[in-house]
């Protein structure tokens, strides 16, 4: 079975309080852009986080979530000095911490940088057609012009609310000279 593979570039999840502290009381999420995942979009808010030896402006994706993460690149993690594991998006216990910067103040989290571990958001019928299982981990066969690569150690996440899309961040497509629509195969 085919899936749309899709670069994740580097963004902030953020809770409502934390949302308030940055860009002032009863602040509110405003939508840039739609994203492939139903309901979730790429805000017009953003913000600089900050590491031992640099900084990056991002996005910050919404809705807001139940715990404020960071999802960086791990060539965006050693640039700003920060070891960030590669995990799921929400497993963030003992990830390092930065500082998060807005408009209107600045936030330290204690823990939430991560590198995001490349998954395919799969519907309960996309899975049964591909034959996979939720948390089941596949490989996708990803062809292009000049680096075709075969992307190993991904994991397949279902969900009744998700669109079918595999998310790789920018050092993953990159290396696999990824650009425009692309599709990969999935091998179980």
């Amino acid at each position: 079975m085919n899936v749309l593979v899709e670069t994740s570039a580097r963004h902030a999840h953020v809770t409502q309080e934390d949302l308030e502290k940055l860009f002032g009381p009863g602040a509110a999420l405003t939508v840039k852009k739609d994203l492939s995942q139903p309901g979730q979009y790429a805000s017009d808010q953003k913000v600089r986080v900050i590491g031992p030896r640099g900084e990056f402006n991002m996005s910050i994706l919404g809705p807001t979530r139940t715990a404020t993460q960071v999802e960086i690149s791990l060539t965006d993690a050693r640039s700003i000095g920060i070891a960030a594991p590669i995990r799921e998006s929400g497993d963030i216990d003992g990830a390092p911490g930065c500082k998060i910067a807005g408009p209107y103040g600045e936030i330290e989290i204690a823990c939430g940088v991560i590198a995001a571990k490349r998954h395919i958001h799969m519907t309960p019928e996309s899975a049964e057609q591909a034959g996979v299982a939720d948390q089941q981990v596949v490989s996708v066969n990803v062809k292009s012009q000049t680096r075709s690569l075969l992307f190993g150690d991904v994991v397949v996440r279902v969900n009744k609310n998700f669109s079918p899309a595999m998310h790789l961040d920018t050092d993953e497509a990159n290396a696999a000279g990824l650009s425009g629509e692309v599709y990969g195969e999935i091998v179980v």
